[in-house]
């Protein structure tokens, strides 16, 4: 079965001889402007998190200048992640704290259960530990060989859908809604106009194969936002949203070193019986996330071969448990591959140029971080939902009259969104995927790495629910 993955188009352009051999540009068909393109584009669609992992964070971390040196921590993990997987693994899979996990760090770990941040911190660490003894030893690899192809296909289009409904949410064009769960925003909403307008433009430049498509979608956003004066920029009085700002300070900031955070981790204290579970949990979660955020980016770009295999597979899973670990110790939660990197796979990212890109740029964010403030989430909505909409194209690959593959595929796909967790998509895809071949006498057809992770998920669901 083939994958489905854009189309390499014969390079134009050429590039230095060595990086052309390093990162392989000819032979992945692109060039080096497009590769610098795509990292930027990469870098865009997450450059948000700059600033919404230290609101989330300085829930938990208490430190003199809290906001300000969270952002530091977040752009210099963000940035060697993002350099030692384009740079090692020579992949396009930008990292950087992830969403979701800094949640769980600050209202579960540290607000709900007491536990001390540095020792939260600790088990971040111990968690990518784990991660790179599994990838070293070639057990991450194994269980992604392990997960069939209907189930790679449906994690890809499950991750577009996710995608989807960030974007959407960014928007504002979905919202909270206590009768009905969700419910459509207001279109009258400057945020909505502006994300329907960029959504519209991004659309039919992608229609007319236009380079750089989503990257002019965003920067046409952000200008239409700051010539009409619409109020989608954070950090107006009592939270409200308010025009474009402007560059009161001027475009440069100097960094501020987070000397409260760098080293504080507590991994002693993390081996701890008490708090294993969160160790565990930790693991579990991010282990499916980001395995399930890598093949799905790795199937879209065309990188899995027939039998769903990706080639460096496991210096690939080492960098993402690298990347957590450095994280740990620069004094954020876990980081980790994120899924937006799919924004600047469709602009053409191919190689590690692509993410080694995303990483400077993320370096650079430490000196200029008042310019992505020229980036409301308005603008890169658009971006989110279309690489959505792409990357949907797979499942039509998926034998959804065979039972015991749609299904899997089905739960697999929906429940990424509503959920709110690629992971629980990825464990409610292999659990079912094993339970029905199980029942229904084909067992013999599901791998036994399969059984083992199923059971894993099962038992984590049973005792770390919380």
């Amino acid at each position: 079965m083939s994958t489905t993955a854009p189309p390499r188009p014969t390079p134009r352009a050429t590039a230095p001889a060595f990086l052309d051999r390093y990162f392989g540009l000819t032979a992945e068909g692109t060039t080096l402007p497009r590769e610098l393109r795509a990292g930027f584009t990469t870098f865009l669609t997450m450059s948000y998190i700059l600033f919404v992992n230290p609101q989330v964070l300085s829930a938990a971390i208490d430190v003199p200048n809290a906001f300000v040196q969270l952002l530091m921590t977040t752009a210099i993990a963000a940035a060697f992640g993002s350099l030692v997987m384009g740079l090692i693994a020579r992949y396009p899979f930008a990292q950087a704290p992830g969403m979701g996990l800094n949640a769980f760090f600050s209202f579960t770990v540290v607000a709900g259960m007491g536990v001390p941040w540095q020792t939260a911190l600790g088990a971040v660490f111990i968690s990518g530990v784990l991660f790179v003894v599994l990838s070293v030893v070639g057990a991450r690899k194994a269980i992604v060989m392990a997960i069939p192809m209907s189930l790679k296909l449906a994690i890809t289009a499950g991750i577009g859908c996710f995608l989807a409904f960030l974007g959407l949410r960014s928007a504002g064009l979905v919202v909270a809604n206590e009768a009905t769960m969700v419910s459509l925003g207001s279109l009258s909403n400057p945020t909505a106009w502006v994300a329907i307008i960029g959504l519209i433009v991004t659309a039919v430049l992608l229609q007319l194969r236009v380079k750089g498509a989503i990257l002019w979608g965003i920067l046409l956003s952000s200008v239409v936002a700051i010539v009409t004066g619409a109020k989608v920029y954070a950090g107006g009085p009592d939270g409200a949203l308010q025009a474009f700002p402007g560059f009161a300070d001027g475009v440069v900031a100097a960094p501020v070193w987070p000397s409260d955070l760098v080293g504080q981790l507590d991994i002693a204290g993390a081996l701890g019986l008490g708090i294993l579970s969160v160790v565990f949990t930790f693991f579990f979660v991010d282990f499916f996330d980001a395995t399930g955020t890598l093949t799905g980016l790795a199937q879209r770009a065309g990188y899995l071969d027939e039998r769903g295999d990706m080639p460096r597979a496991k210096t690939t899973f080492s960098m993402d448990g690298l990347a957590a670990m450095f994280g740990a110790f620069m004094g954020t939660s876990t980081t980790t591959a994120y899924v937006e990197s799919a924004s600047g796979i469709e602009d053409g990212g191919r190689t590690g140029l692509t993410s080694a890109t995303t990483g400077v740029l993320f370096a650079l964010s430490m000196f200029l971080w008042p310019l992505a403030g020229a980036i409301p989430g308005a603008a890169t909505a658009p971006a989110l939902i279309l690489v959505g909409a792409m990357m949907m194209d797979g499942i039509r690959h998926i034998e959804w009259s065979e039972v015991a593959e749609g299904v899997p595929s089905f739960l697999a796909i929906i429940s990424m969104p509503l959920t709110f967790s690629i992971a629980n998509g990825v464990s409610l895809g292999v659990i079912s995927y094993c339970a029905i071949r199980l029942f229904s006498g084909r067992g013999r057809k599901v791998h036994p790495i399969l059984y083992v992770v199923a059971l894993l998920l099962v038992l984590r669901y049973v005792f770390l629910a919380e």
